[in-house]
């Protein structure tokens, strides 16, 4: 077989993800519970019997926590460029990230003007 260099890396990665792939449902078919009858059609997580119902309303106010969690989590991923080349931007980068960080404070403010995570409504 005359294969150029290059493609060695990526035949042994591919072959790493396949080998894991294998693995991965082999043990679990072996090392998996062994269930028979009407057990087998229950769900089955983590080893813990399941309790009510599965349509059980969530409050709004869950999704809106996570939404904004989000939100704001991703700002961070936006200081990295900036603390990385914080020199390079100099002034004008300075100011513009004071401006980023001002609209989300507004953000920020109104949510809480609002009552979104006021938990106790």
């Amino acid at each position: 077989m005359n294969l150029p260099e290059n493609y060695i890396p990526i035949l042994i990665q591919a072959a790493v993800a396949i080998g894991f792939v294998a693995i991965s449902i082999l043990g679990a078919h072996y090392l998996g519970p062994n269930l028979k009858g009407k057990n087998k059609d229950k769900n089955f997580e983590c080893g813990v019997e399941n309790e009510g119902n599965a349509r059980t309303p969530f409050s709004v106010k869950y999704f809106l926590t996570a939404i904004l969690f989000v939100l704001f989590d991703i700002e961070i991923v936006f200081f990295y460029p900036y603390a990385v080349n914080f020199r390079e931007f100099g002034f004008e980068g300075f100011i513009a990230v004071l401006m980023f960080v001002g609209v989300f404070f507004l953000g920020f403010f109104y949510v809480l003007k609002r009552g979104a995570l006021d938990w106790d409504k």
